[in-house]
């Protein structure tokens, strides 16, 4: 490939992102890295100018990449930058097609979420609360493990969204700004009325946020997050402690109890039931645990009894 001529193209595109896209420095600076590198590829490959990239080298590229343990968001980067990049080029008449339409990173394995047990989360909620802020905290514990709010979701209640003798909470700006409600259990409803009996000595005049700080205004995601895991500190829990984890303990312990995927997907507002089968698979693994240790023809030989 004449790099020189090639080079040239790319340090237009990458001039034309920042000044007329107004990508930001990090952007520009990751794409010039990225179409670098598979301009080295390409003269590896025998090329003699962009316009002889086809697809199947595209793909040749990113299984190498994968190959050398590159994680599959850092491959979608570079395939968005290789996409832009030959856009750029179709419309300066030097490509016909984009070789890079159509070519997919590999999938990143799923996860499991962390979790804790029945057990871990009673003595969580379960510990003794030592003035209003500690009564706040343990209400949204309470919240995130009884109804499986989102951190975003119970930072935005407001007062008026809570039904406690209904045993409900409005849920107004969920994910996709779908609202939804969801049930609240007896124990998170008498967790947040012991809060709201003391939110006016913290609340500023007109707030109409659920949980405010210190200062009085609606709490900030952060601060959740900081108070958990000093809640959790102060309880000597060895596992890092954060918000998403109640809400990981409250979906698999609903899904283990009632096996109803569906009604856990609607309880989580999920609005594809493939995201809420991943608690499937952490059933599966407790289930196997037990299998492992139960069944005769599982176990393994310095395990059984000897006769």
């Amino acid at each position: 490939m004449d790099s020189s001529a090639a080079r040239q193209q790319l340090e237009r595109f990458l001039q034309g992102l920042k000044t007329r896209q107004r990508a930001s420095m990090h952007t520009c600076a990751a794409y010039g890295r990225d179409l670098s590198r598979f301009l080295t590829f390409c003269g590896v490959q025998g090329l003699e100018g962009w316009d002889q990239v086809m697809q199947h080298h595209v793909r040749l590229y990113v299984a190498e990449r994968h190959r050398q343990g590159i994680v599959s968001r850092s491959l979608q980067r570079e395939l968005s930058a290789l996409r832009g990049f030959f856009d750029f080029l179709i419309k300066e008449r030097v490509l016909g097609l984009n070789p890079a339409q159509g070519v997919r990173a590999p999938k990143a394995p799923r996860k499991l979420p962390r979790l804790l047990d029945v057990d871990q989360m009673s003595g969580l909620l379960e510990a003794d609360r030592e003035g209003p802020l500690e009564t706040r905290d343990v209400a949204m514990w309470e919240l995130f493990y009884s109804s499986g709010l989102r951190l975003s979701e119970l930072t935005a209640l407001n007062v008026v969204d809570m039904d406690l003798v209904a045993g409900s909470a409005h849920v107004r700006s969920g994910k996709g700004r779908k609202s939804r409600y969801v049930p609240v259990g007896s124990k998170a409803a008498e967790a947040v009325a012991r809060w709201l009996s003391e939110r006016a000595n913290v609340a500023s005049p007109g707030e109409d946020a659920l949980f405010v700080s210190r200062l009085g205004t609606r709490i900030v995601p952060r601060t959740v997050q900081m108070r958990l895991q000093r809640w959790a500190r102060k309880l000597g829990v060895a596992e890092q402690v954060h918000p998403h984890m109640l809400r990981h303990s409250f979906a698999s312990h609903m899904l283990e109890a009632s096996s109803d995927l569906r009604a856990v997907q609607e309880l989580l507002g999920h609005s594809n039931i493939s995201t809420t089968q991943i608690y499937t698979h952490v059933d599966f693994q407790r289930l196997a645990a037990v299998y492992d240790q139960a069944h005769p023809r599982a176990r393994k030989r310095h395990d059984r009894d000897t006769p």
